[in-house]
């Protein structure tokens, strides 16, 4: 009988945790790559529904909401916010506008991406447009931008030590190189760099912890600040198979953050938030070469 009482105890105590842990309001994310976008499927306004939380972080992080304030307020209730957010979240993603979970919307979110927000504030979309038909290249707020144009490289210790990873971050560089007025070149010892690329897993002193395999790839700072961030658990390779992440492609979309640009809403743009498993995209296009292009002048 102590046994049986003390296993209970145990259970209650374990359950009591797991709710005050779904209670907070954390932006972090749990379980497998964004798994529970699965049970949520159909979900309209009005409903109360196990999980509608999670959205509610998966958007704020992103930029959809337009109001901070309702970080701290956050329930599984499908209210006129989550409606909302998930317009325009559907409009970036040139998705059907339904303002609910249809299959498409989930499908959507549960593609691997970028850890750096699509909207920088809820009016950017269509002030940080571009007026130019058919060219999707966007800035965050302010247009951050460099004021030089040679710019040195680092990795830290974290990020894997073989040739052909160094290599892809390189092919990376020259792909930025050839369409813009930068050189780009890996500091020697003692030189400061302006970019500092490192590898991550979970919080590392940032205010943007990583959260697993498959879910945020990357993420890094406008100019000038120069970080450039990776998580660590990610299946990476430079030859990926349809489970595994492109160095060279995720690299590519990254540098452009650091030189200024934002997200695109061109699906075929290196500066698209989402890229599957398996994908290659190490050719910039025409997209990117007129965003980096307006932002500098050649």
């Amino acid at each position: 009988m102590p046994c049986k009482v003390s296993h209970l105890l145990v259970v209650f105590l374990l359950f009591s945790i797991q709710f005050s842990i779904s209670q907070s309001i954390t932006l972090k994310f749990d379980g497998q790559p964004f798994k529970f976008f699965q049970n949520i499927e159909q979900v309209h306004k009005g409903q109360t529904v196990a999980g509608l939380i999670e959205v509610k972080k998966f958007l704020i992080r992103f930029g959809y909401y337009p109001n901070p304030d309702h970080v701290n307020h956050l329930n599984n209730n499908f209210d006129d916010h989550l409606e909302s957010a998930l317009k325009a979240y559907q409009n970036f993603y040139h998705l059907k506008v339904t303002g609910s979970l249809d299959s498409d919307t989930i499908k959507r979110m549960m593609i691997p991406r970028c850890g750096v927000p699509d909207l920088t504030n809820f009016t950017s979309l269509n002030q940080s447009r571009n007026s130019n038909i058919g060219l999707l290249y966007a800035y965050p707020n302010g247009k951050p931008k460099w004021h030089k144009f040679n710019l040195s490289y680092s990795f830290l210790p974290n990020v894997p030590n073989t040739p052909d990873v160094k290599a892809a971050f390189a092919e990376a560089f020259v792909s930025w190189k050839i369409v813009s007025q930068f050189n780009f070149h890996r500091a020697a010892a003692g030189e400061a760099a302006n970019l500092v690329i490192g590898f991550y897993t979970g919080a590392h002193g940032d205010g943007f912890p990583f959260d697993g395999p498959g879910k945020i790839l990357a993420h890094s700072f406008y100019p000038p600040d120069g970080r450039s961030h990776y998580d660590a658990t990610e299946n990476w390779s430079t030859h990926p198979a349809k489970d595994q992440m492109d160095y060279e492609s995720v690299a590519l979309h990254e540098i452009g953050h650091l030189l200024g640009l934002a997200h695109s809403q061109d699906p075929n743009a290196v500066m698209y938030p989402t890229i599957a498993p398996g994908a290659i995209k190490r050719d910039l296009a025409l997209d990117d070469v007129k965003g980096i292009q307006a932002l500098y002048p050649l």
